[in-house]
């Protein structure tokens, strides 16, 4: 079939009947001529020839998320050569085009306000203009649910590209990972042991390539459920942004959205309900960020999927950790690549019957097709099925008077954590103890280290107003380590509660994500330093104690 027949109707390679292009509708359209005159004339003013645009190849958009303001994306910049080159290899015509720039680490007050808005651009861009599929280039953390709202609203053929985490950081023979680090450096510059000089070097280690966080922060996480989703071809995610693969996969992407399109294979063909439980098992099983359920619930709603909080504990929570990677484990993004990345844990998920192998992929086969056979190549990496790192690493939800719903991360419970907080023999898995409420995190910063807070090891502290309306934006700030009296006696992690995020990099098992929120008139509006507050993860209840 030529490329003029795909255009106008024909034939596709499975037999079923095309349809006509939409760029068509811009600059092939006789019944309108007066405006594909002015359509087309202005395409042709940079050396676009007439047959390039009317001879029915598809146009794809390559949007662009990179830039200098977004240097976890920035290498974008360079991946989309070769993605054009795969899409021109194909009989496509790429047109790349920005995108609202998302950086978490440089955007003030929070990267969350940015994440609605390119979606509501990127939206425009689609909807708008002559794209008749799309690369959604990715990265950083809000980058990736951004591109899939937008593409599952549009539903045009879309397919993403993820630009890979960072190599490993590395310092005096040790790994330091992006975001994870920050939080260890934090307790020993408080500790006294290192000060703002060797505090930064520290931290700064941690990013020595292009690339997002080499942690399975959020940024990983996301990347690595786009993949799990079926939205990027197998293997995608894990790749390093330095490595030889990550062009040859920037090609062959290109190469699949010409194909994408020929197929009319779009989103809602991919994100069924099905893909998102796959994804929601894969991110217990890699140890994913406590964003992940924000974002994909975000995503699923713009299909019309059901999707909600107590989704994930239903599915995911008696899924096990296989991933040893940071924060929840030892590794970092080099070592999850060479293990096999999400296709090696989907294979030994697929063991167990954690996953729909029949939900279906960007290449056109399904996920249980890709991933049948690929075996971890590191079990200390991708631990086998039968003998994981926790047996169960999903998230809980909690509620009671404090909250209607919040989510805490089983994974990074580690064993001091749990010794301290959650062994009692009479009362296993719950812990009581004295609230410490902050409003936001400027009055944590200020009140911390106050004595007259006298906060011990029995405390619990809260964060409220850092929620959506309360920041505003919903703001990755209830990171929050106990003062530098008990950190110097080595209790390095209190019980944490708040309205807001945390960055999918911290190793907390902090509770957080409360629903509704303070500023809302949620139960946090009412709670007082001083109040007791039980948390029982058995019952999955969080409770202010009244008394009779």
């Amino acid at each position: 079939m030529s490329d003029k027949e795909a255009a106008t109707g024909g034939q596709n390679r499975a037999g079923h009947e095309t349809r006509r292009l939409r760029s068509t509708l811009w600059f092939d359209n006789p019944e309108n001529p007066g405006m594909t005159a002015l359509y087309i004339e202005r395409y042709l003013n940079f050396g676009l020839t007439p047959e390039e645009l009317t001879s029915g190849k598809p146009i794809i958009g390559i949007a662009q998320t990179g830039s200098d303001l977004s240097p976890c994306n920035r290498h974008h910049l360079d991946l989309a050569k070769r993605v054009r080159a795969g899409i021109i290899a194909a009989g496509g015509v790429p047109f790349e085009f920005p995108v609202h720039p998302i950086q978490e680490t440089g955007r003030r007050p929070t990267a969350t306000l940015d994440r609605n808005l390119a979606y509501l651009g990127l939206v425009e861009i689609l909807m708008g203009y002559f794209i008749d599929g799309v690369v959604l280039t990715t990265g950083c953390d809000k980058t990736t649910p951004a591109c899939l709202m937008a593409a599952a609203t549009v539903n045009i053929p879309a397919i993403v590209l993820s630009g890979g985490p960072m190599n490993n950081g590395w310092r005096h023979g040790e790994r330091v990972g992006s975001g994870t680090v920050v939080w260890q450096a934090r307790q020993e510059l408080a500790e006294g042991k290192i000060d703002y000089r060797e505090f930064m070097a520290i931290v700064t280690d941690s990013a020595p390539s292009i690339g997002h966080c080499n942690t399975m922060g959020t940024a990983s996480t996301m990347n690595a459920l786009a993949e799990a989703l079926g939205m990027s071809l197998p293997g995608c995610a894990a790749i390093p942004a330095p490595h030889r693969e990550r062009g040859q996969i920037a090609y062959r992407t290109g190469e699949r959205i010409v194909e994408l399109v020929r197929e009319d294979l779009k989103p809602s063909d991919i994100l069924t309900r099905k893909a998102f439980e796959n994804a929601i098992v894969v991110n217990s099983a890699i140890g994913g960020s406590t964003n992940a359920p924000i974002h994909l619930n975000a995503i699923a709603r713009h299909l019309g999927v059901p999707l909600d909080n107590d989704d994930w504990e239903k599915i995911g929570h008696r899924v096990p950790l296989l991933v040893n990677m940071q924060p929840a484990g030892k590794y970092l993004g080099e070592e999850f690549h060479r293990a096999g990345g999400v296709p090696a844990v989907v294979n030994e998920l697929t063991k167990r019957g954690f996953i729909h192998e029949d939900a279906l992929t960007v290449n056109g086969r399904t996920i249980g097709e890709n991933c049948k056979g690929k075996q971890s190549g590191d079990a200390d990496v991708i631990f086998p099925i039968e003998a994981p790192m926790k047996p169960e690493a999903g998230f809980i939800v909690l509620r009671g008077n404090l909250f209607d719903s919040a989510i805490m991360k089983t994974s990074v419970i580690d064993d001091d954590f749990r010794r301290r907080y959650l062994s009692n023999p009479g009362d296993l898995d719950a812990f009581e103890g004295r609230a410490i409420v902050f409003d936001g995190p400027e009055d944590y910063h200020a009140r911390i280290d106050d004595p007259a807070l006298a906060v011990d090891e029995t405390c619990i502290l809260f964060m409220r107003g850092a929620g959506p309306i309360g920041y505003p934006g919903g703001a990755e700030v209830v990171n929050m380590q106990p003062p530098a009296a008990l950190l110097k006696r080595g209790v390095n992690a209190l019980p944490c509660i708040g309205d807001g995020r945390q960055s999918g990099t911290s190793g907390s098992p902090s509770i957080l994500n409360a629903s509704p929120e303070a500023a809302a008139g949620g139960g946090l509006a009412i709670l007082k330093t001083g109040d007791r507050v039980r948390i029982d993860l058995k019952r999955r209840t969080a409770n202010i104690l009244i008394a009779d």
